[in-house]
């Protein structure tokens, strides 16, 4: 139990030193969070980037601090000096960071070597993770429970801890800011991880000058004096299961709002950093305000459960804020987009009302959580116990609650009972947590207070107050409303597409959340990650059709077809018009997708994966379908089949995870799962980007694909968007076959499929030539290539999210756009016809695009 006298938490003399051993957790924590986002970043590019994935990396990252933190008061003597033991371990965190960074890619031929689909993939991602997470991270739950020796178990002394624990999230949250906005968007993970191993260097280093100026009789742990423990109060050992409960709820939580939020403010990775720190930033405040409480009541159980039922209803503020207030601030992000393309700044407003928002909703909760650590620190502990068991034991519980909520609430509540059950899952584990811990303390024996029992008729009616606020949580948690569709649908975008259209389906998955409407014009959008991935208007078939009209038909008879995002389908169903094509492969992440929403596009996709819920594969026109549901990077990765064509059409680059599809090894992976003579197309988006964005695209691609090209998919002759194609074996396209087989009769279908997107021949298509990676050499000179290391592009995209540049960057292009002498040979009339038609360049008006579709 706590003794409330007046003692100290250590001598007079070694307590001034305090202050700096938190300043070390400062250092400590902001290390910890620059290598949790460069391990995961790193990790996902090998072990995929699929919620099993994400959640094998987090359960093996927070299990290794768990057992950290458990381990080290039973495995370390408390004879030996805290601070250098503290010391040692920050040094040898960094020795492992590095070691991390430089043992990944001999871990990763070790993991392709035997990946294979199915469990054994999954327990395979375990293994690696484990190899890479483990030793770093059990060293890092070790740290606060091997400094906390140097305190005692007295009120004074477990404030310190929650002092402590709040200067590490406050350095946390420094880490991740550094991390999202300066290190990994400036530099790349090599940079971020030196900066995290020189913090850990300076950690120790001060570590052991602290631990130089203690006298010598100081050093040894303070638990090892004559005071034996003072009895446990019956009930304690609820607050290890309370302070479970509250890290349940608070993983829980952060998966669950993460999702919604990113919806609202848009999926870039500076929303993510901006979401992590704020949780922090609540973590740490409340960290701080319960180590002042900690200290000076002789009633931590009460006050825990107290704060469990404070923490339920900031629950229901948050629950409601997102989704009956945030969607509907008067807030329109364009505004915040510069008239001027050459000046910068503009995007941080938006981060600034990011941060804003954030606050506004998670903030309250967040406190309640990081309030409970400290407070469960003090209802746990009794005088003259080895407060490294009490860190270890308490910090365990919380991080053994935090990985099920984590890995129950992203694989299993969200994906089967929605966000909105899951929102009212978390009420009512804070409820419990209260109810647990409040009845506790009305029915056990107290020590404190001489084990006098409560009065009845105070028991009566805190036992009425308990129920009547439990009800009243209660029905506020019915009463929760879900998420609005048109969130999913058009996220930061919502106030600018009211009146709303139809919603047909919407569905909140493991990987994403999506949905299908229709406008009163028959128009259909297919939305994921809060905008629209893909539509029936005129100029979105154009483009998905050309992703796959343009390599099959300038192959000469293509036989097997990869798709690396199914999305409404349009481009896989493309391939089934060939007559020649007899395997199609489609690789999409969310299961969702082909099952439930790429079916109500069957007219445009040509029914290609109806039925492939029941049947995977079947056959559709004769051609064997498959859909595999993984990470499209980390198929390629793991499979030896090769292909005749891979086109890949992601989501924009600016949305977090999608900029491993744009990388240099990606395309070099591509290129790599080619047959000879194997073409790859690429979607390029100039709507929502910036010059500098497409431009590193285009390098990117033209690095692996030197006589690369791009075709334009313009409106007007002004820009929307673009594919960029490379080849296995680059040679010459002969007009004159390419139209012979355009006009052939079992290319009917595919001539058909063609001309409901406005190319009435072979050479129609031939004219949305846009120009090579040559032409654009000068242009693309001065961009930065898109790395594995680096994943530069979606820091560079995520400042053009809310801009609308494709005229400009479009007429760019053009402007180094030459007529390629070498690329087509056919008869001379044809040739002549594409040479003019190339150097003045017309286009289809997107409005006969619609009429022919019925639009």
């Amino acid at each position: 139990m706590i003794t409330h006298a007046p003692t100290s938490a250590a001598p007079v003399d070694a307590r001034r030193y305090l202050p700096w051993v938190l300043l070390l957790f400062v250092g400590s924590g902001c290390a910890a969070l620059i290598y949790e986002i460069v391990w995961f970043q790193m990790l996902q590019l090998v072990i995929g980037a699929t919620a099993v994935s994400l959640g094998v990396l987090l359960g093996t990252f927070m299990g290794g601090m768990c057992l950290g933190s458990w381990l080290l008061a039973r495995v370390l003597s408390p004879k030996h000096r805290p601070l250098r033991v503290y010391a040692l371990l920050e040094f040898c965190i960094g020795l492992l960071g590095l070691a991390v960074l430089y043992g990944m890619p001999v871990l990763e031929k070790i993991y392709l070597a035997g990946a294979q689909p199915g469990m054994f993939s999954i327990f395979l991602r375990g293994v690696v993770s484990a190899i890479c997470l483990l030793p770093p991270t059990l060293l890092m739950g070790a740290t606060l429970p091997a400094i906390s020796r140097r305190l005692e178990s007295t009120p004074e002394g477990v404030s310190w801890l929650g002092f402590f624990y709040g200067g590490n999230i406050a350095g946390a949250v420094f880490g991740a800011l550094l991390a999202g906005f300066y290190l990994l968007r400036v530099h790349d993970m090599a940079v971020a991880t030196y900066a995290a191993v020189g913090i850990n260097f300076c950690v120790a280093l001060l570590g052991l000058g602290l631990d130089s100026q203690l006298p010598q009789d100081d050093t040894n742990n303070n638990t090892e004096t004559s005071t034996k423990p003072a009895p446990r109060a019956k009930g304690v050992s609820l607050a290890y299961i309370v302070i479970g409960l509250s890290g349940m709820s608070a993983l829980g939580a952060e998966v669950v709002w993460t999702r919604l939020l990113s919806l609202l403010l848009g999926g870039t990775v500076y929303t993510f950093s901006v979401i992590l720190a704020v949780f922090l930033i609540g973590l740490g405040l409340g960290s701080s305000a319960g180590a002042w409480c900690a200290r000076i009541t002789s009633k931590p159980r009460f006050w825990l459960g107290v704060l469990q039922m404070l923490l339920a209803a900031a629950i229901v503020w948050a629950a409601y804020m997102i989704t009956d207030s945030l969607p509907y601030w008067p807030i329109d992000v364009s505004l915040a987009a510069p008239i001027d393309p050459t000046i910068s700044w503009q995007p941080w407003l938006n981060f600034q009302l990011d941060f804003v928002r954030c606050l506004w909703v998670v903030l309250p909760p967040a406190l309640c959580w990081g309030a409970s650590f400290p407070l469960a620190l003090a209802a746990a502990s009794s005088r003259g116990q080895d407060p490294g068991k009490l860190v270890g034991g308490v910090y365990a519980a919380n991080t053994i609650g935090a990985i099920l909520g984590a890995l129950i609430f992203s694989l299993v509540v969200i994906p089967y009972l929605g966000t909105q059950n899951a929102e009212r899952c978390l009420l009512g584990i804070a409820v419990l947590g209260a109810v647990l811990m409040l009845v506790s303390c009305w029915w056990s024996g107290n020590v404190e207070e001489a084990q006098e029992k409560p009065d009845v008729f105070v028991m009566v009616g805190s036992a009425a107050a308990l129920l009547l606020a439990c009800g009243l949580l209660g029905f506020l948690g019915w009463k929760m409303d879900k998420i609005p569709d048109g969130v999913i649908g058009y996220g930061r975008s919502l106030l600018k597409n009211f009146p709303l259209p139809e919603f047909l389906y919407v569905g909140e998955g493991m990987n994403s959340s999506v949905a299908v409407s229709q406008s009163p014009d028959g128009t259909r959008n297919f939305h994921v990650s809060g905008k629209i991935e893909a539509s029936t208007l005129g100029q979105d078939m154009r483009l998905q059709r050309m992703l796959g009209h343009v390599p099959a038909l300038l192959q000469k008879a293509p036989k097997s077809v990869l798709i690396v995002g199914c999305g409404a389908g349009v481009t896989a169903g493309t391939f089934t018009q060939y007559p020649s094509i007899e395997r199609i492969v489609i690789c999409e992440i969310e299961p969702r997708i082909p099952q439930f929403v790429t079916p109500y596009f069957g007219e445009q996709n040509y029914h290609i994966v109806d039925g492939i819920a029941k049947e995977n594969p079947h056959m559709v026109n004769g051609k064997k379908v498959e859909v595999v549901y993984d990470d499209g990077r980390h198929f390629m990765l793991t499979t030896k089949e090769k292909f005749d064509i891979i086109t890949s059409d992601p989501i924009h680059p600016w949305v977090k995870g999608s900029a491993v599809l744009y990388t240099q090894e990606y395309f070099q992976l591509c290129k790599d799962h080619l047959n000879p003579g194997g073409m790859v197309t690429q979607w390029v988006p100039l709507y929502e980007s910036t010059t500098a964005v497409v431009q590193s695209e285009l390098k990117t691609f033209f690095s692996v694909f030197p006589e690369g090209t791009l075709w334009s998919n313009d409106s007007g002759g002004e820009g929307y968007d673009a594919i960029v194609l490379g080849e296995a074996n680059p040679a010459a396209y002969n007009v004159d076959d390419m139209q012979a087989r355009y006009d052939q009769k079992e290319y009917s279908l595919a001539a058909r499929s063609l001309q409901d997107v406005g190319f009435n021949s072979a050479m129609d298509l031939l004219k949305t030539y846009g120009g090579s990676g040559d032409d654009m050499a000068t242009w693309l000179r001065q961009s930065p290539i898109n790395r594995d290391l680096d994943l530069r592009l979606q820091y560079l995209a995520g400042f053009g999210a809310n801009l609308y540049l494709e005229k400009e960057i479009y007429n760019q292009i053009k402007e180094h756009r030459t007529y390629p002498e070498d690329m087509f040979t056919g008869s001379p009339e044809k040739i002549e016809e594409l040479r003019s038609v190339l150097k003045a360049k017309s286009s289809i008006s997107i409005q006969s695009l619609n009429q022919l579709l019925g639009n």
